[in-house]
């Protein structure tokens, strides 16, 4: 009898846990432009906009490691990625793009030519437009920006709606979690050369 009112028990306590837990929606966007292939290392830029001594180390950490779990190396000078991020603390009106998805695309890009200049470039394919859409206003967000650094292009963005509390203690997983399922979005795995 006493293991009857046990299982219910814990079931409840295993569904509250996990409803309260933060689940961070994310979306990304992505540059037809950018050469996915051929990047091998990254380093991060610190911005100028916020106190970044807690923010930093957590969010340079996770997004090391997940970078450096797909085989991209951080290496401080001439990075092919430079890697920056920004938390919205009030309301913000974000624009994506409706694309095709990222991992679907990277398989299948198109045939490379030269140009004039004599620089390689790739032919666009017929779904490759840039069809804007404008999100719900949001009390908050992370946003994270991979640039090319030799062209200085924005070449993948992904973003969390979110109201992170700097105050709070769990402020560091927070943003750790929210981190890592951005990053999670950015499918390109490098293999050994």
């Amino acid at each position: 009898m006493k293991y009857r009112t046990l299982l219910p028990a814990l079931v409840l306590i295993f569904c509250a846990s996990c409803f309260s837990s933060k689940d961070y929606v994310t979306d990304y966007d992505y540059n037809y432009t950018g050469s996915f292939k051929k990047y091998k290392t990254f380093a991060f830029v610190q911005s100028e906009d916020i106190d970044t001594t807690v923010i930093a180390p957590v969010l340079n950490a996770t997004i090391g490691a997940r970078l450096g779990s797909q085989g991209f190396r951080e290496e401080d000078s001439k990075a092919d990625m430079l890697v920056s991020y920004k938390i919205f603390t009030d309301s913000v009106r974000y624009r994506g793009y409706v694309q095709p998805e990222f991992d679907y695309w990277l398989n299948r890009t198109g045939m490379t030519y030269r140009n004039d200049e004599g620089e390689i470039e790739r032919e666009q394919e017929k779904d490759e437009t840039y069809n804007m859409v404008k999100y719900a206003e949001n009390n908050g967000m992370l946003v994270i920006y991979v640039i090319d650094s030799r062209k200085g292009n924005t070449i993948w963005q992904g973003y969390t709606a979110a109201n992170f509390d700097f105050d709070s203690p769990t402020f560091p997983s927070d943003i750790t979690r929210a981190a890592y399922r951005v990053m999670n979005e950015f499918k390109i795995l490098k293999r050994g050369e």
